[in-house]
């Protein structure tokens, strides 16, 4: 798996939870929400590994989590969302909402429409979302 790859799935799990929102199917929604930015952010790691380098232990042992918290220092963005947040309080809370994402949250029968749709938008808001803010360095 690639770069392009991972951008291709951080794409296509968006669109599949849009579908899913629309289904009435919010439990997998916000589990696809979640692993787009999952994908993103791995994107964004696989963008700093150079050809034939070898790449460094720790950093490929910390890219194989899901916690988006762990994955936003791994990449290497803490400066851009430091330099981000400081120009948008509704970035840090879209943020905050994405961050608390888990993928034991796939497990979770108790997600509501509402948490589902938060997290979609938190997510795909055009001028303070997060995946929009990741495209910018994956």
């Amino acid at each position: 798996m690639n770069r392009f790859d991972l951008q291709k799935m951080a794409e296509e799990r968006v669109a599949d939870a849009a579908a899913l929102l629309d289904a009435g199917r919010f439990q997998a929604a916000y589990y696809l929400c979640g692993y787009a930015v999952e994908c993103a952010f791995k994107a964004c790691i696989a963008k700093e590994v150079r050809e034939f380098d070898f790449p460094d232990r720790k950093v490929v042992n910390d890219s194989y989590v899901h916690d988006l918290g762990k994955l936003l220092n791994v990449s290497g963005l803490v400066p851009a969302y430091q330099e981000e947040a400081g120009r948008s309080d509704r970035f840090v809370a879209n943020w905050t909402i994405a961050r608390d994402w888990s993928e034991t949250s796939r497990y979770n029968s108790t997600i509501t429409e509402s948490e589902a749709k938060e997290l979609f938008l938190a997510i795909t808001d055009p001028t303070n979302g997060v995946l929009p803010w990741l495209k910018k360095y994956w």
